[in-house]
């Protein structure tokens, strides 16, 4: 199936309804896609307007600036997945073969797909930014970094430390047992992090052993770790292309290491 295109002319006006531009948009006559041949899925989430009044409460709650930003031709960003082929516009005809016709990269305005494919685009660029799409409204991307975990245990302000660690510390289980759930959605807030913080990943996993019964010298030292991620807030992994690629690796050769088991 072979979509025709045709050109669309629009005259431009400024906020006072004077002539700004002329436009001309070439789109693809889309109500003649047949479904599973030329598209597949077309459906694009949309914000919705609950989702954009809360967000917006929010942000005047919390005193935040809002920014709002535009893409222009949106939709021709998208990449298509399906096999599209469309005619020759007209003024662009090759006049030696007439009869050629176009295989789509991108999404034309037009086509079913095209709000699909940005959407999808977007959505990947986002994720790979850290964003996270939200379990309700999925048009919603949040991206969590460590002042956000500071701020939801009241460690916002307190004072850094140089390590994640105390050195050559032992943690066991002995001690005053502590209210677990606290500490668990601690250890599981911070867990989050070692995805892109190796520093923390050794301090974090000793002490997420003793979620089960956690006590006190456990607490101080998960604070530690909050004290430590307030003075290194901004670190994370950076690749460099002029770095080697060799493989660099180092083995834990601590013997009986743990306290409770002597392994």
């Amino acid at each position: 199936m072979v979509i025709t295109l045709k050109w669309i002319y629009k005259v431009k006006l400024d906020e006072l309804r004077g002539i700004l531009k002329n436009k001309a948009r070439l789109v693809a006559r889309g109500y003649r896609q047949e479904e599973g041949i030329d598209f597949e899925e077309y459906f694009a989430p949309v914000a919705s307007l609950e989702a954009i009044w809360i967000f917006l409460a929010y942000a005047a709650h919390k005193n935040m600036v809002v920014y709002q930003m535009d893409v222009k031709t949106t939709f021709l960003n998208g990449n298509l997945r399906e096999e599209v082929y469309v005619s020759q516009p007209d003024g662009f005809v090759d006049q030696d073969n007439p009869n050629h016709v176009y295989k789509l990269k991108k999404a034309l305005y037009g086509l079913k797909q095209a709000p699909r494919t940005w959407y999808d685009m977007l959505s990947s660029f986002l994720i790979s930014q850290d964003f996270s799409k939200g379990s309700v409204d999925s048009t919603l991307l949040i991206r969590r970094n460590g002042n956000d975990l500071l701020l939801k245990y009241g460690f916002e302000s307190c004072d850094p430390v140089d390590t994640p660690m105390v050195e050559k510390s032992k943690l066991d289980k002995e001690g005053k047992a502590v209210y677990p759930s606290h500490y668990r959605g601690m250890i599981g807030t911070l867990l989050y992090l070692t995805a892109n913080r190796p520093d923390l990943q050794f301090a974090i996993c000793m002490c997420a052993w003793y979620q089960a019964r956690p006590t006190e010298k456990h607490v101080h030292a998960v604070k530690r770790i909050f004290r430590y991620l307030r003075g290194t807030v901004n670190r994370g992994l950076w690749y460099s292309k002029d770095s080697s690629v060799a493989l660099t690796a180092f083995a834990d050769a601590d013997h009986a290491g743990c306290q409770d088991t002597r392994r």
